[in-house]
């Protein structure tokens, strides 16, 4: 996965933030853009989404209940939230109910948010790993179990 590019998912209800995102990470990174929650379920449906960064103020769906929505079918990438607002409440329950990476503010800094999204990278790479080993040994201890059983009945 080292010379795959990471893939993006960032969702905000203001288009020039879109924009402005893309165009900014779009060299580094596969950037995937959502003006809404419910755009974003769908994009995630369609792709292997690495990383979401999500705006928390958003009309229908705050960022924390589109982390929150997601969870239970995409609970792999790594989650960060932006708001432009000093709202510990938000930020509380995005770590509490939307399982939270990191939470920046608005504007953010794009070296600070590049810096956060590798360090994203890094734990999801990790995190990736250690499922592949555990369900390579689930595999093997099925294996012997079922050898093991053939063994005691002959």
């Amino acid at each position: 996965m080292t010379n795959k590019k990471i893939n993006i998912l960032y969702v905000d209800d203001e288009m020039n933030n879109l924009v402005s995102f893309k165009a900014t990470f779009r060299l580094k990174y596969n950037v995937f853009t959502a003006i809404s929650g419910q755009e974003a379920i769908a994009l995630m449906d369609e792709n292997q989404i690495h990383i979401i960064i999500t705006d928390q103020r958003m009309p229908g769906m705050t960022g924390v209940e589109f982390l929150e929505k997601i969870l239970e079918k995409h609970p792999d990438p790594m989650r960060i939230l932006l708001t432009g607002y000093a709202d510990l409440n938000a930020v509380i329950d995005a770590v509490n109910k939307g399982k939270i990476f990191h939470y920046l503010s608005k504007p953010w800094n794009e070296e600070e948010l590049d810096m956060t999204i590798q360090r994203a990278f890094d734990i999801y790479q990790k995190r990736q790993e250690e499922k592949d080993k555990t369900d390579k040994l689930a595999i093997s201890n099925d294996q012997l179990e079922f050898l093991l059983r053939q063994k005691l009945l002959s």
